[in-house]
């Protein structure tokens, strides 16, 4: 009998960890997150607020600026009371907004306002009053946001609660008023990253 002792089987390597560049320790990256992701149709919607005065005291005080902010990331959570949620990417400016106004509206547009869900998708744009400028809109009882014409429906909303979710924030809405001003057309629905219509 020898007296060699006998050799384990190597064990195998451990598989390479993924870069963090590319993704996470859970080992998803981020395009393929994205891919899966975007494979899932979404409405779109618009969600507007208007900053608070400047100075809340004073009746006169000039009103704050229009923001609008085209969003996916919209659903409806609750019937009894009536909730909803919009996702904000954390920080943007929509974000900061409604951390301070607590009351912002929704209008979900239709296949035909397009150019109005891209216009509002802009990064980094300064001020949004001359986004609002060639638009149809009326002026929330509630909340004093604008309210796109032509939508397929619109809601104001009072903020009920943020919650943190890693890059984003999501915040429920408690729906005040809700309408249906355009019966015409379907959703303007985005898909593989484009804005599309149904059909």
């Amino acid at each position: 009998m020898s007296n060699t002792p006998s050799l384990a089987s190597p064990t195998p390597p451990a598989p390479p960890l993924p870069s963090p560049a590319l993704g996470h320790p859970e080992g998803v990256s981020n395009d393929e997150f994205r891919a899966a992701m975007s494979r899932l149709a979404s409405g779109v919607v618009l969600v507007t607020a208007q900053e608070p005065p400047l100075d809340p005291d004073d009746p006169g005080a000039p009103r704050g600026e229009d923001a609008g902010m085209t969003a996916t990331a919209f659903m409806s959570v609750s019937l009894d009371p009536p909730l909803v949620l919009v996702g904000l990417r954390e920080g943007s400016r929509m974000d900061d907004l409604l951390d301070e106004q607590p009351v912002w509206a929704v209008s979900v547009l239709s296949e035909n306002q397009r150019h109005i869900a891209g216009r509002f998708s802009m990064k980094g744009r300064v001020s949004d009053r001359l986004l609002f400028e060639d638009i149809p809109s009326v002026r929330g009882e509630v909340s004093g946001a604008l309210l796109v014409g032509g939508a397929l429906a619109t809601l104001e909303c009072r903020t009920e609660q943020r919650v943190p979710a890693g890059d984003h924030t999501l915040v429920i809405g408690r729906v005040l008023t809700a309408s249906v001003p355009s019966a015409d057309g379907g959703p303007l629905t985005y898909f593989r990253g484009r804005y599309r219509q149904l059909g």
